[in-house]
């Protein structure tokens, strides 16, 4: 098994009337309740919190792309990976993703990310998204148009990774005379591709047939088996192979302590913060045409709750979260292997408005008691 550090970069300065006064934490919360002197210093933290991740032994770091929000203030994962290639020597830096709908320019991620590959040295892991709902208001995209730019912009990225240039490209959404990046990727063919999403049919069809790494987040268990079971199937029955277990990866918030008591105590209120406020996106989660109606049906009938009525007991039953001792945290965890077939697990210590020491005990926790069992199992 594979573990990646993900982090968010929360703003984990809300009101405290947050939840009475607004609502959403995204397209329409007042960018006045940010304050950039305090920014400095989190976006600072969060930095030394991914480079560290590399000196407790994480095999990468995950950044990736928000706008417009209080649940995630990184709107250029890029400027983010781009720091991390000069303060980290060997972990993969996984940029999940670029969300190539929203992008007008798909030519500059190709760009960019060969850029990142050179510079550090061909430990780029290049993500792929759509971008969440909200982000269609915030930046003006018609996402019934959603899909179909992401494939178009995804085989350009790629096509001007392995192609010599120049050459033409006339699609329905991008035009170009000349695609002739410079550099070109240090990796062969191409940095690896993720793909993560929520579970959309359509979504998990597309990454089997590509062989990509399809990763969920923010699921119950129950509903990544459902997704991670269709990919096995419809790579074998569609795609004529068998799926392996560096295909699938899962994202689930974990916090260790030392006990599950402790853990439970320590980590609620930061996780709700989590799943009531920092995911609380109002009207704007699922703009028309988003989704297909198949998807969504398939998405309605496999969550139980929207994210702010969960309880803590809803986020710990339902798998949405890992809590507890390091042998609670072992037992989940190889549950999870099991039941998911995957091989990689991606979290993060830092969760929401949690203190600096908190996550530090979190991170050398599941650095130094868990990771080392479950190694040793693989």
């Amino acid at each position: 098994m594979r573990f990646y550090y993900f982090h968010l970069m929360p703003w984990p300065h809300l009101p405290h009337d947050f939840d009475a006064q607004y609502e959403s934490a995204w397209v329409n919360f007042p960018n006045s309740l940010y304050d950039p002197e305090k920014g400095e210093r989190i976006y600072n933290e969060y930095l030394d919190e991914m480079v560290a991740a590399e000196k407790w032994g994480w095999d990468g770091v995950l950044v990736n792309e928000h706008h417009q929000n209080a649940y995630g203030t990184m709107p250029s994962p890029n400027i983010i990976a781009a720091m991390l290639t000069q303060r980290t020597k060997r972990v993969q830096i996984g940029i999940i993703g670029n969300a190539l709908p929203l992008r007008m320019d798909p030519l500059r991620i190709a760009e960019e990310i060969a850029m990142l590959d050179v510079i550090s040295g061909g430990r780029i892991i290049s993500g792929f998204v759509r971008g969440t709902g909200m982000e269609y208001f915030s930046l003006n995209v018609n996402p019934t148009q959603s899909r179909d730019r992401f494939y178009e912009a995804h085989d350009l990225i790629v096509k001007a990774w392995t192609e010599p240039g120049p050459f033409r490209w006339i699609g329905q959404y991008y035009k170009y005379q000349y695609v002739n990046p410079w550099p070109r990727p240090l990796q062969k063919p191409h940095p690896p591709i993720w793909l993560p999403g929520t579970g959309s049919l359509e979504t998990v069809d597309y990454a089997a047939q590509k062989r990509y790494p399809f990763m969920m987040v923010f699921s119950p268990v129950a509903l990544q088996k459902r997704a991670y079971d269709l990919y096995r199937q419809i790579a074998e029955e569609k795609y004529g192979y068998e799926a392996t277990p560096d295909q699938l990866a899962f994202c689930v918030p974990t916090y260790v302590a030392e006990t599950d008591a402790i853990a439970r105590k320590e980590a609620e209120p930061y996780l709700m913060w989590l799943f009531h406020y920092g995911l609380k996106t109002g009207p704007f989660g699922m703009p028309p045409g988003y989704v297909s109606d198949r998807s969504l049906a398939n998405m309605l009938k496999a969550m139980p709750k929207p994210f702010h009525e969960l309880t803590m007991e809803d986020l710990v039953d339902g798998g949405y979260c890992i809590v507890g001792s390091p042998d609670t945290v072992i037992e989940k965890l190889h549950y999870y292997a099991h039941q998911l077939h995957a091989g990689i697990m991606v979290s993060g210590a830092s969760c929401g408005d949690m203190p600096q020491e908190m996550v530090r005990k979190n991170v050398e926790l599941f650095s130094t008691k868990v990771m080392p069992a479950l190694r040793a199992a693989d």
